[in-house]
């Protein structure tokens, strides 16, 4: 029978955590995408924070924050890049001047559209790999924690 200590309980918190290791997962999976977009100039974050804003019904920022999980000011942060590149544009809400919308600007539009065949062939690479349907399944399973 092996000895409790620091390294061993450390050690086992690496191997069955489900936290550190859906991040450690995520970031791979992150750094894969961001290679193969590359040329694109956008980062796998950027292209998904950008569809999902294309495919949004409700354009608001609060409708964003939810839709992404993103925390507000984190989602700010990303949101003001992509706008300092003028692919993204954000107004008041003209009906309630506390709301703002944000929206792809057409440049944005025609860079997500130009992206998109990328993102498919990494994709394919991707699934070479894993399952495509986990990360989906365990996101839709996560939302109900929070």
């Amino acid at each position: 029978m092996q000895r409790k200590t620091l390294r061993t309980d450390a050690r086992a918190l690496v191997e069955s955590c489900a936290g550190w290791n859906s991040r450690l997962a995520a970031r791979r999976i992150s750094q894969f995408l961001d290679g193969e977009l590359r040329e694109t100039g956008l980062s796998g974050a950027q292209l998904g924070l950008m569809a999902q804003i294309a495919s949004a019904g409700d354009d608001t920022l609060g409708a964003l924050v939810r839709s992404t999980g993103l925390e507000q000011s984190t989602l700010s942060r990303n949101l003001r890049t992509l706008e300092g590149q003028g692919l993204i544009e954000i107004a008041v809400v003209e009906s309630d001047l506390r709301r703002r919308a944000v929206w792809l600007t057409e440049t944005g539009a025609r860079r997500l559209e130009a992206a998109i065949p990328l993102w498919r062939k990494a994709q394919t690479k991707l699934a070479r790999r894993l399952s495509l349907d986990l990360p989906r399944r365990l996101a839709g399973l996560a939302g109900a924690l929070g």
